[in-house]
Formats: C-alpha cells, sequence, structure tokens
C-alpha cells in the first residue's frame, strides 16, 4: 500500500475520532457507489453529513480543502444519492462537509468544515 494511502486513511481515522468526540455516530466509512466513494457518513441527532476527508503534511501543494474540486464535489452527490436510495430517512437533513486534517511536526489539527458545499 502506498505511503500517502496510508497517510489518507490516517487522516480518515483521525477525522472520525474528532467527530465522535464531538457525539457523531459514524454510519458509514469509504461508502462506496462504483468506483467513487464518500470518506465518512456521519450523524448527529437528525443531521447527516457526507463528509469528504483532506490531510496534508505541508502546504507545498495547498491547502487541503482546496483539493474537493467541483469534480469531486459532484462525484460526491452521486454517492450520496445512492446512499439516500438505500438509507436515507425523509425526517433527516442532509449536508455535505469537509474535514481537513494539518500535519507539522508530529502534531496534527484537524478542522471541520460543516454545509462545505452544495449541489
Amino acid at each position: 500500500m502506498a505511503a500517502s494511502h496510508d497517510f489518507g486513511r490516517a487522516c480518515e481515522a483521525l477525522a472520525a475520532a474528532d467527530l465522535a468526540r464531538r457525539g457523531w455516530t459514524i454510519l458509514d466509512r469509504n461508502y462506496r457507489a462504483g468506483r467513487a466513494e464518500i470518506d465518512l457518513i456521519a450523524r448527529l441527532g437528525r443531521t447527516v453529513a457526507f463528509i469528504e476527508v483532506k490531510g496534508r503534511r505541508d502546504t507545498r501543494y495547498g491547502d487541503p480543502l482546496d483539493a474537493i474540486t467541483p469534480a469531486k464535489r459532484s462525484e460526491i452527490g452521486r454517492v450520496a444519492r445512492v446512499w439516500l436510495e438505500r438509507h436515507g430517512r425523509p425526517h433527516w437533513h442532509y449536508r455535505f462537509d469537509a474535514i481537513a486534517v494539518r500535519t507539522r511536526a508530529g502534531r496534527s489539527v484537524v478542522e471541520h468544515v460543516e454545509d462545505a458545499w452544495r449541489l
């Protein structure tokens, strides 16, 4: 497995742990529809968030949130529709969130951006 893949999975684990500490329930991890996936699907009360997690070890390649392109957002939207068809509840509220994990000198900072985009 590539080091970047391992780093991405570690960022997802940090993001999931941060959400759980704040009371969120992780409904799915790496939910796939075809070749596309949503990193995390989490619920807090009646709110369900489809979450893209991006991590960076430094700023050489820019901010992690900048890597969530319009094409990636659209792909996440397609996967979210599949999840909603199978698991959605009419009384829940749905949104798209992003989590940035910035790691420097062995220390990671997790930033949760709620309602990061709309389709």
